[in-house]
């Protein structure tokens, strides 16, 4: 039979100086407005709850203290009250939602994806495995752990932030599990316009070598907010362009005509039966692939400060574990 998917990469501003709670309420509106399009699959920006720390990229570390503080209060925990609130809107349009958050474990923030499915459960909590250049002065890392393709209402899916879509062996531990669909997710309002023709280059790339669609998501923001943030008309350059929210088949194809500035989204229908007409030509995991020659270790345990041995020690289950 054939199977149609419905989905939207969603490009939106952020809520800057609330109660970490705006954005959160944001995104589950664009949820209920794409619903209203039929939409089964929603894919929003990285760390878009509360909002990417473009402050990091523009200042010096020893400048930014009061910014990271003011990030760190407005942070979501896992499982918490914006995920409570996404997985309500996501179980009300009985859609996939993938979401890009700061996420708060006690002293470190993270990087996280969080893969919602459409009855409003946690599929998938991962954390990017390495933050670029500024950003390692803002989040911890990830683990292997959240390298992981998972079965949702839409398909089979898998998902990287930003620049983790140069490291190719983390695209591989994802294309071994057969995604149909990987959401990317990236900043937006950041570099220029290289940062865009680079993404346009990195997603179409992908969704040809995995065979699979890529829905991607990139944030922007407002000149205000660009000039909030960089409280400096000298520090506002590299805080536009970069954006390049757009979906691509497993042909390479661009499906719609992608955002590159302001708030909207891009939608289209993914006809799995091109996923099937491209690996047929070159399954690079399955046919194309030469295991006795190449292949790849993946560490899945997850990262843990501490291991308990012995029946009376207390248990300790990673935040990393929250789905099998």
């Amino acid at each position: 039979m054939p199977r149609i998917v419905r989905a939207a990469a969603i490009q939106m501003s952020p809520v800057l100086g609330d109660d970490g709670l705006g954005t959160a309420r944001k995104v589950c509106q664009a949820i209920r407005d794409a619903a209203e399009k039929g939409v089964a699959l929603a894919v929003f920006p990285e760390t878009v709850v509360p909002y990417y720390p473009y402050f990091s990229f523009i200042q010096p570390a020893f400048r930014f203290g009061g910014e990271h503080l003011e990030l760190y209060e407005r942070a979501p925990v896992i499982p918490g009250p914006v995920t409570d609130m996404v997985a309500e809107a996501a179980r009300e349009a009985g859609m996939v939602v993938v979401l890009g958050v700061n996420e708060r474990d006690f002293g470190t923030l993270y990087n996280t994806q969080i893969i919602f499915d459409a009855t409003g459960e946690i599929l998938l909590k991962r954390r990017k495995i390495t933050p670029t250049y500024h950003e390692r002065m803002v989040w911890g890392q990830g683990d292997g752990a959240g390298l992981k393709v998972v079965d949702s209402a839409a398909g089979r899916i898998g998902a990287l932030a930003c620049w983790e879509h140069y490291n190719p062996l983390a695209r591989y531990a994802l294309m071994t599990q057969h995604e149909e669909i990987h959401c990317a997710q990236f900043p937006g309002s950041l570099v220029g316009q290289i940062f865009s023709d680079q993404m346009e280059v990195t997603i179409r790339h992908h969704a040809l070598e995995s065979g699979c669609f890529v829905v991607n998501a990139t944030g922007w923001l407002t000149e205000e907010q660009i000039k909030e943030i960089a409280g400096d008309p000298t520090l506002e350059g590299p805080l536009r362009g970069g954006c390049f929210t757009a979906i691509v088949s497993p042909e390479g194809k661009l499906l719609g005509t992608p955002l590159t500035e302001g708030e909207g989204m891009v939608i289209a229908d993914l006809d799995f039966a091109l996923i099937t007409k491209r690996k047929r030509m070159m399954d690079s995991v399955g046919h194309y692939a030469r295991p006795e020659l190449l292949s790849l270790l993946h560490d899945r345990r997850p990262a843990r400060p501490v291991q308990y041995v012995g029946e009376n020690t207390p248990s300790f289950k990673s935040p990393d574990e929250v789905t099998p």
